[in-house]
């Protein structure tokens, strides 16, 4: 396995892929291509920061579901569920890599008012033709079961304890990376900065680099999470993709919940789920919610005091007495034009491909992702799962595929 390393300038003058950005989904793509026995192409990606301490993969939650309001996002996730209860089998059985489960505490989502509560009924409808375990629930439902709950503003619950909850994504991460490096893929600590594009403007022919290396290039695969409308300008080429804040919480209960609680998404927007034993999550994104610059990290420090924890206190009272313990902002790389991800080719620059714009379900989405661009860039197609919906055409048509499940 790799020492971590990462090397400061290109082994070679021309890679068949180049990956801009070296986080989750980078790195994805980079396995899977590395695990694919039709692909034997070089790979190199190039990450900016190598500690990925301001990276979106570093501040995620970790979390998994399957309540989506689209059939593709749930087949995404139900992968995900697949890909991290077998890990170690899907990285060849080695020993070394952990076994890893999902914490099915499911996920709350609460309907404050009637057409709220439809949403939940429509899809619910697309959840359960694709085999996930939702049921919706009555407010008397829920709190027979979750009895710490006060729920006198709610219409309909909408719940899933199978294959939903939080799992172990930094580890996946960590796994990814040091395996495709052991199997040849080149990982960079440098940076992107421009780019050539030949053959009637329809190809990119080269990058350049920070340090001044140009690399020639079969294909180019925009990983740069919050920061790849600046990746996709390099091209020539505008995307919907901005970086915006979230906000995290950790804090611990005077009175702790007696069972575990799932990841509750309040009307207000405010969402909170059980982390570990004794300790809670909270989160949300800001009420005016701009798009901010990429190395933006500054803190809202009234947030949660005029916000999150009031909600936390009128819906859990039990969270009326609290102590926060950590806290951090991170970005989501929102799509603004419906939410869901960018990926596949460029219409016109046709070896630009996009691995973007989550809008905060990357993570989950990041095992199909990546094994669906990998098989692109092998067959010209993609074979396990068709993502077709969500490739760049639509864009460019001016046909959103809304995603009405972000949180």
């Amino acid at each position: 396995m790799d020492d971590g390393h990462f090397r400061d300038s290109p082994l070679h003058a021309t890679y068949d892929v180049v990956i801009v950005g070296g986080a989750m989904l980078g790195s994805s793509v980079a396995w899977f291509l590395s695990d694919n026995d039709d692909f034997d192409g070089r790979v190199l990606v190039v990450e900016r920061d190598p500690t990925y301490e301001f990276a979106s993969t570093a501040h995620t939650n970790s979390c998994m579901r399957q309540q989506f309001s689209t059939e593709i996002n749930i087949r995404c996730s139900q992968f995900a569920a697949e890909f991290v209860k077998n890990f170690r089998a899907y990285m060849g059985g080695d020993t070394r890599v952990p076994e890893l489960s999902i914490h099915n505490f499911g996920y709350m989502y609460l309907a404050g008012d009637e057409a709220s509560a439809d949403t939940l009924r429509e899809s619910h409808l697309v959840q359960r033709a694709a085999g996930a375990g939702t049921r919706l629930m009555t407010p008397d439902e829920i709190l027979a079961e979750y009895p710490f709950y006060v729920l006198d503003d709610i219409v309909l619950g909408s719940h899933n304890t199978r294959d939903e909850g939080f799992w172990d994504g930094p580890t996946v991460f960590d796994w990814w990376r040091r395996s495709a490096r052991s199997r040849g893929v080149e990982y960079l600590e440098n940076e992107v900065v421009s780019m050539t594009r030949g053959f009637a403007g329809r190809r990119i022919e080269s990058i350049e680099l920070a340090s001044g290396d140009r690399v020639w290039c079969g294909h180019v695969v925009n990983a740069a999470g919050p920061r790849a409308a600046c990746v996709a300008l390099m091209a020539g080429i505008d995307i919907p993709v901005e970086p915006r804040k979230r906000y995290s919480y950790v804090f611990t209960a005077e009175r702790p919940l007696e069972r575990d609680l799932p990841l509750t998404i309040d009307p207000s927007g405010v969402h909170v789920r059980q982390e570990g034993v004794g300790h809670y999550l909270a989160g949300c994104g800001p009420d005016v919610d701009p798009a901010v610059e990429a190395d933006d990290f500054t803190m809202d420090h009234g947030l949660w005091e005029e916000k999150v924890w009031p909600v936390l206190a009128k819906r859990i009272p039990r969270f009326e007495a609290i102590r926060l313990i950590n806290s951090w902002v991170g970005h989501y790389a929102f799509n603004t034009f419906d939410q869901n991800a960018i990926i596949g080719p460029h219409t016109e620059v046709e070896n630009f491909l996009f691995v973007n714009g989550f809008s905060g379900h990357g993570l989950q989405q990041s095992p199909a992702i990546g094994r669906a661009t990998a098989e692109y860039l092998t067959y010209g197609n993609y074979r396990s799962l068709d993502l077709a919906p969500f490739n760049y055409e639509r864009i460019a048509r001016n046909e959103p595929f809304i995603e009405k499940a972000v949180i």
